[in-house]
């Protein structure tokens, strides 16, 4: 996460929300303390705390970083939880929310595979996001970038239980199937304008002196869900022509299997 790169050296991050692990740190001058309610069956490095987000057990201050990566949906005390981030963020701290769009095909198969899937709360524009977060937490909107698909909740390889039996519908998880789906929404939202491929937004407030905020990646592995630009990838993927209308490559991150889509869909 760029955020992290431009924090000082002994920086406090939280991630809220985290279950095994929202991101990863990849800075050992940085603490980083992982907050859930929930258990998880693997955890990524940090310190794992559990508890509940909208009553925190941290000081007031504590942060200079506080990473909510895809809860607020889930959080039942929405407005509770989002205030007590702000009391945990130091002055001047930075605060990371990504959120998925419920206007999306993604949030909406996500919704009905998993009957809800947890969500609880409904995100229908950036806007309510960014008013909830300065009127709650009381810092300042800094950007929003787009999100973009991964379907990696659909793919076989991250399965931690039976899948429900509507997975059929998604050829069971199979990765290659759900790289030419995203291939194709993605191409749609290109040549026709529509917002298939689309899944949500992230915002950054807070922290004027944070690192420059990375561009919206249309490519976003089905696997890992970790996103490249089409440059990179080219550069650093070994991306090959399978038919002459597409190019595959392995995730620099993960090495699962995807296809390239040009820049940018629409």
């Amino acid at each position: 996460m760029h955020l992290i790169q431009g924090l000082m050296p002994h920086s406090r991050v939280l991630d809220m929300g985290a279950s095994a692990g929202s991101f990863a740190a990849n800075r050992n001058d940085v603490m980083v303390v992982r907050l859930d309610l929930e258990k998880p069956h693997a955890m990524a490095a940090g310190w794992y705390v559990w508890g509940d987000a909208a009553r925190m057990p941290f000081a007031t201050h504590s942060f200079d970083l506080i990473c909510s990566n895809h809860s607020l949906e889930h959080f039942h005390q929405l407005e509770a939880a989002v205030r007590e981030a702000g009391r945990v963020l130091k002055p001047g701290g930075a605060l990371y929310v990504a959120v998925p769009d419920a206007t999306t095909l993604t949030d909406r198969i996500y919704r009905w595979l998993g009957r809800g899937g947890g969500h609880v709360n409904a995100f229908r524009r950036p806007e309510e996001v960014v008013g909830l977060v300065e009127r709650m937490a009381g810092v300042k909107h800094r950007r929003t970038k787009t999100l973009y698909s991964s379907l990696s909740f659909l793919n076989s390889h991250n399965f931690v239980a039976p899948p429900p039996r509507r997975i059929a519908l998604f050829a069971f998880g199979n990765e290659r199937f759900l790289a030419i789906l995203n291939w194709a929404l993605r191409s749609l939202d290109r040549h026709l304008g529509t917002r298939l491929s689309r899944y949500g937004w992230a915002f950054e407030f807070g922290g004027a002196g944070v690192a420059a905020a990375q561009e919206a990646w249309v490519n976003v592995c089905v696997r890992c869900g970790a996103g490249h630009s089409e440059a990179y990838l080219r550069r650093k993927a070994s991306v090959r022509t399978v038919l002459w209308f597409w190019e595959r490559y392995r995730c620099p991150a993960c090495r699962g299997f995807n296809l390239l889509s040009p820049e940018a869909p629409g």
